[in-house]
């Protein structure tokens, strides 16, 4: 791709290099599930996060936290039950752990401590350190997907709180929005009809309380292989939308590029974006379990655009698979660069009816910007939307021109925003619930930065190279190619927009 712009050239840079940004280790924390029987119910209590967090915002969760310095200062007074049962690693797939050396044990420094605090910040139950831990009962080890560079080495303790005890749980932190008890199937009932969004160990726990209730699930909860779709954890935040982080040559701080399969039984594979043979054995052996087990089959390869960090695994997975690659016409001429064949065009405004119960549909939208044949995809049964870059989980997006335009990127966020999704799924990051918010946010920023770089040029800096130390001192030496890049977008905007003075 000799004619691609800056930003092409440095991920075609990385891929050659083979280099990766190296991932920080996962946070330990904690995680208390409270439960009673109420009757002939069982019932648990969980919170919705904050939407304002920064780590699972919006998210439905149980009480807890990343151990603290303070916490390893403290000993609680006795152990957990059965946090010695069973490898530490138990169910954990190769894709999670891959990179990360020997886990540790189950309990760490401060770990029960953390759970104790936790508990008592975000549902005012006063559970000393010095209470004995043996109230609490493992139940398993759960590690976040590569998503982004914030993970936690993540431990789940069953917490038996009777309707008899004089303090029950509530909201007592800003951290949390809502607190309840509730039944595990009335529960997984509102994720399955699209009404809450929860993390894969809540699903799992809740399945298991559901079925085989706190003592007879127990070591299902401990070993949670079942969630696994082969080397791959499910990680399924709504349903009929599958993330698979995939290593690839991407811009740091980022290393993983989510691939997407979409649909409850057909199903459209988004952005298999990996050239790394492991990442692609992976992803088959995933896709294998899914038709062999589930009766879920790909049908299409589906592009949200050309850049290599999404296209890398494209044409091995189209032979492995034997499916159409589909994408915008921009995206298919710049393909065509690359010999990767495209068999069939998506065009804005298509909607594609996934088969299976009452239909799948997914609405395609053109969001030129960040390149011109960019498209994201919405799911329209529970409003969840495939971004791709037009937004990330974490950072910012590139605008490199001539492929990327500042003015059809900020079109393209108003007109997301303007659909009103419930959630969006990044191709690089984690999911964001404040879905009409971060696209305010996004807007917000490149208004900001605009009227920086405006007023470098009134005030006589006309180079975008002399801009940088005025507009983009927020960002490190290593990065200023790219805000260069960043400064020329937008003055092509503003001189479009007739705001430059000559």
């Amino acid at each position: 791709m000799a004619d691609g712009g800056l930003y092409e050239k440095v991920l075609a840079q990385i891929e050659s290099g083979g280099r990766l940004p190296e991932s920080k280790p996962p946070r330990s924390s904690a995680s208390a599930v409270l439960w009673r029987r109420r009757g002939e119910n069982l019932e648990v209590f969980w919170i919705k996060r904050a939407r304002t967090m920064r780590f699972m915002g919006g998210f439905h969760a149980f009480p807890g936290g990343g151990v603290s310095r303070q916490d390893q200062s403290h000993v609680a007074a006795g152990l957990p039950r059965g946090y010695d049962e069973g490898p530490p690693e138990a169910g954990m797939p190769a894709a999670v752990t891959d990179g990360l050396e020997d886990l540790g044990p189950v309990l760490c420094d401060g770990l029960v401590v953390c759970a104790l605090r936790e508990l008592h910040e975000e549902t005012g139950l006063l559970l000393s350190p010095e209470v004995d831990a043996g109230r609490l009962v493992y139940a398993g080890r759960w590690l976040t997907p590569p998503l982004g560079p914030l993970r936690f080495d993540n431990r789940f303790f069953l917490l038996e709180w009777p309707t008899v005890e004089s303090q029950q749980p509530r909201v007592a932190s800003r951290e949390a929005e809502v607190g309840e008890w509730i039944r595990p199937g009335k529960a997984l009932d509102l994720w399955q009809r699209g009404e809450v969004i929860t993390a894969p160990p809540i699903l799992h726990i809740l399945r298991v309380l559901l079925e085989d209730g706190p003592e007879k699930g127990l070591m299902r909860m401990r070993n949670p292989t079942e969630a696994n779709l082969g080397p791959h954890r499910r990680v399924e935040f709504r349903p009929g939308v599958l993330l698979f982080p995939q290593k690839t040559p991407t811009l740091p701080p980022a290393s993983f590029t989510n691939c997407y399969v979409l649909g409850t039984h057909e199903m459209v594979l988004v952005d298999p974006g990996s050239p790394y043979e492991i990442e692609i054995e992976r992803l088959s052996e995933a896709l294998a379990v899914l038709e062999s087990e589930e009766g879920r089959r790909v049908s299409a390869i589906w592009l949200t655009h050309h850049h290599p960090d999404h296209v890398g695994g494209v044409r091995e997975l189209r032979r492995r698979l034997g499916v159409p690659v589909a994408a915008h016409r921009f995206t298919a001429e710049r393909l065509a660069e690359m010999e990767i064949p495209v068999d069939e065009e998506l065009a804005d405004g298509q909607e594609v009816v996934l088969e299976g119960g009452a239909g799948f549909p997914v609405h395609v939208i053109h969001t030129p910007g960040h390149a011109r044949g960019h498209l994201c995809f919405l799911e329209q049964t529970h409003g969840s939307m495939l971004v791709g870059d037009l937004i990330a989980g974490f950072g910012t997006i590139v605008i490199d021109p001539p492929e990327g335009h500042m003015g059809d990127y900020l079109g393209s966020l108003r007109r997301i925003r303007q659909m009103s999704p419930r959630a969006l799924f990044p191709s690089h990051g984690p999911v964001t619930v404040s879905a009409v918010a971060k696209l305010d946010e996004y807007v917000q920023h490149r208004q900001w930065r605009e009227g920086r770089i405006l007023a470098a040029w009134q005030g006589g800096v006309r180079q975008p190279s002399a801009m940088i130390e005025r507009v983009y001192d927020d960002v490190p030496p290593i990065a200023h190619p790219l805000a260069e890049r960043q400064i020329v977008a937008h003055l092509e905007h503003l001189e479009t927009s007739g705001k430059l003075e000559t």
